[in-house]
């Protein structure tokens, strides 16, 4: 469990914004590059169905270009099985995805799936990508992604970054406590372990600190704050939580 907590970069609302005006700019690929240079571990991107701001262009520069490794989001269909096998990146994480949401709601259904999921993601443990499996805090579907054969579980933060802005403290330490106890959980088992969804400045040092977590993946916020600081200057002072509730 030694070694630096890894920042993986989302930089999907770099494209949202580009996609607004239907223009070239601002470039996803550039924010990543930018990222990269202000201490990025790795660059995340999510490949929806409806390509709403990602857009598979965005994926094949990011695939040629980056030197830093790339986590390809996606959910569990054979086009993005395609896609996934034809550029073959460092890592894939199987996020569940609905057409209506605005956002990632919830984690991956693996416990009531297994069997599909298995299948699904075995050619791309065997292309050599990472599988990880993007879930809630829970012992089932942590049992069932380590049954199917997955490298890493994400667990998702949405619930206790939600409670904390609700004011909803009661309710927010208790899922934190839930994301520690699986934490340690899914390391337990020999996962790697993973977390996303939501983190700011005021939510990411609790789970930073957890030392079973390798890598925390950010990106909405981030990309808010940069309106505001810049880029580089948005990731740095999200490093320099991490690093402190690390230490």
């Amino acid at each position: 469990m030694s070694g630096k907590l890894r920042l993986g970069v989302n930089i999907d609302h770099v494209a949202t914004v580009r996609n607004a005006r239907g223009s070239a700019y601002p470039d996803p690929v550039r924010a990543a590059k930018l990222a990269e240079a202000a201490g990025a571990d790795g660059i995340t991107a999510h490949l929806r169905e409806d390509r709403r701001h990602i857009g598979d262009g965005d994926i094949e520069r990011l695939a040629a270009e980056l030197t830093v490794p790339l986590n390809f989001e996606m959910a569990a269909t054979d086009e993005m099985q395609a896609i996934a096998l034809r550029h073959k990146p460092h890592a894939v994480c199987i996020v569940p995805e609905k057409r209506e949401e605005r956002t990632t709601e919830g984690g991956l259904e693996v416990a009531k799936d297994e069997n599909r999921i298995a299948h699904f993601i075995a050619p791309l443990a065997d292309a050599g990508c990472r599988v990880s499996i993007f879930i809630a805090a829970d012992r089932a579907q942590i049992e069932a992604a380590n049954r199917i054969g997955a490298a890493v579980v994400e667990l998702h933060t949405g619930a206790y970054c939600d409670f904390h802005y609700e004011g909803k403290f009661s309710e927010r330490d208790a899922e934190l406590e839930r994301l520690r106890d699986m934490a340690a959980f899914a390391h337990s088992l020999g996962l790697e372990v993973h977390a996303g969804h939501g983190l700011t400045y005021e939510t990411v040092g609790p789970v930073a600190a957890f030392p079973e977590v390798r890598e925390l993946n950010i990106g909405h916020f981030l990309i808010g704050e940069a309106i505001f600081l810049g880029l580089e200057a948005s990731i740095a002072e999200m490093r320099r939580l991490m690093d402190e509730a690390r230490a």
